[in-house]
């Protein structure tokens, strides 16, 4: 589904996948593994294009309905992996994935082996004010050690990954379920308050829009006022 011109979310993805098409392709994010396939197929049938023009996929944090797909795509497409250098220790194996809370960390552990996950060495660490592919790299720390937010100036769009949770278009704040440090992923939002945009694109949910960077220090008004 195209949500301003060039920017594409993959549908049927469990954790959102976006593409940006422009003289090459770019993803943000892989989605669960086993559904590279799906990201292929939109690449071929919706864009018309060929998955070798995928040169730079983008990771927002190390989590697995964000990342499962990457040993597969840079296999398909030998495209070049970029994540935080704050969450490259995960996705590389160099360090254990930190596990939610009982009970839902044993159901991870049970499922895990079944994913077909292997570790991956990214080729770009990224760090705060980063630039690359046309976006900028802002570090949101709190929900992962490295999770960050992705800013295109061309469209106005900011990818948020899991920095901020959105439901029916509406701002939720990060996960309580699921941050690892639910406070300081609320300051990491003030980073990004600053900036003007007119779309927010979380990991999970709809587009937040029009008017997305008011709506965004609406809501941390409110949280402040709390």
């Amino acid at each position: 589904m195209e949500i301003t011109p060039g920017v594409h979310r993959i549908d049927g993805m469990r954790g959102n996948c976006y593409l940006i098409a422009r003289d090459g392709l770019v993803l943000i994010d892989t989605g669960l593994p086993r559904t590279s396939w799906k990201i292929l197929t939109y690449v071929r049938n919706t864009l018309h294009r060929n998955p070798s023009e995928i040169h730079t996929i983008l990771v927002t944090h190390y989590h697995m309905d964000h990342v499962g797909n990457l040993p597969a795509l840079r296999k398909a497409t030998a495209a070049r992996v970029a994540v935080h250098e704050g969450d490259a220790p995960y996705l590389s194996g160099e360090k254990p994935m930190p596990l939610p809370e009982w009970p839902r960390s044993l159901l991870i552990r049970l499922v895990r082996p079944f994913l077909g996950w292997t570790p991956i060495r990214a080729d770009i660490l990224l760090r705060d004010g980063d630039t690359l592919a046309g976006l900028t790299c802002i570090h949101t720390p709190g929900h992962t050690p490295g999770s960050i937010c992705l800013f295109d100036p061309v469209e106005r769009v900011l990818f948020v990954g899991d920095a901020l949770m959105t439901e029916g278009g509406r701002i939720q704040g990060p996960s309580e379920r699921f941050s690892l440090f639910q406070e300081q992923a609320r300051r990491s939002l003030e980073k990004v308050a600053g900036l003007d945009f007119d779309v927010i694109l979380g990991g999970h949910g709809e587009p937040v829009r029009p008017e997305a960077s008011a709506l965004l220090r609406e809501f941390l008004a409110g949280e402040r006022g709390r």
